[in-house]
């Protein structure tokens, strides 16, 4: 990194009036981080990937399986950037048209042994919900807005090329009215490539989870799966969720979607590793 970037992002760092708390820090790595990448001198090219899934389904549910849309919802993913450092944007929006959510991930694979890996994230977010309120002395229905920021930890080891057992971190604040400090903890399972008829293959991934949203906490088990063929684009997946003991609003036993899938295949490229501008050596030609 050239030291007018360290400058400008020190300077920037020490703008922030907030307190520094565990998502705050696993941003600043975040951005320390996408600067150090793209200062990287030990190859000639940096290899970068766009790749994604569109989703559609009767009941969209949250990141957090207890919290769900309850209506059909159109789901985006999108996953751009290198080997290590990712940029992947999580757009939601109700089939009708309205915006449900919108995340912006920005992801670090700290780890990535043969069998032990580490992820770490962070993202702003923008909540939408539907709301009455009074416009021109007549209620009518408007799109209030919530902006929140997270943190993620995913640890994950492979036991063989299909099973996997891991964790899934997840910590929240909230910016406005609403959800203060969340925090979410799942342990959790994969198993892949089950063999069912005519090529096809079954993903099993097995969940419990702890939530805490401010004061109130709950305990939770999920289910989800995927049916799949090698090499297809379109997949049909689903989730099961049971509350075993909850606090927090809506305290329903049962939520459960069937969502049909569509993968946007990886396009790869290469671009020049630029020098930074205080290590620029000019041609001789």
């Amino acid at each position: 990194m050239s030291a007018t970037a360290r400058v400008y992002l020190c300077g920037m760092l020490r703008s922030f009036s907030f307190p520094c708390s565990l998502h705050h820090w696993l941003a600043g790595c975040l951005l320390l981080t996408a600067g150090f990448l793209t200062a990287q001198s030990d190859s000639t090219v940096i290899h970068r990937e766009l790749s994604g899934t569109i989703s559609a389904t009767h009941n969209g549910i949250s990141i957090i399986p207890s919290f769900s849309l309850d209506k059909p919802a159109l789901i985006i993913n999108l996953k751009m950037g290198g080997s290590r450092f990712t940029f992947e944007p999580d757009l939601r929006m109700a089939l009708e048209g309205k915006p449900w959510s919108m995340l912006f991930w920005g992801r670090y694979q700290a780890v990535r042994g043969r069998r032990f890996s580490l992820r770490l994230g962070a993202h702003p977010a923008i909540n939408f919900r539907t709301v009455m309120a009074q416009v021109g002395g007549e209620f009518r229905e408007v799109i209030e807005t919530r902006r929140y920021l997270a943190s993620e930890i995913v640890p994950n080891f492979r036991v063989s090329p299909h099973l996997s057992v891991g964790m899934y971190y997840l910590h929240g604040r909230g910016l406005d009215e609403g959800i203060k400090v969340s925090n979410f903890v799942q342990l959790n399972a994969a198993r892949t490539g089950i063999p069912l008829f005519r090529e096809l293959q079954l993903d099993l991934f097995p969940q419990f989870y702890y939530l805490r949203t401010d004061d109130l906490d709950g305990t939770y088990v999920a289910g989800a799966w995927r049916i799949r063929k090698p090499n297809f684009p379109v997949a049909i997946s689903g989730l099961v969720n049971r509350s075993l003991r909850t606090e927090i609003a809506p305290e329903r036993k049962w939520i459960w979607n069937i969502v049909v899938e569509y993968h946007i295949a990886a396009g790869r490229w290469t671009v020049p590793n630029r020098q930074p501008l205080d290590g620029f050596k000019p041609s001789n030609g």
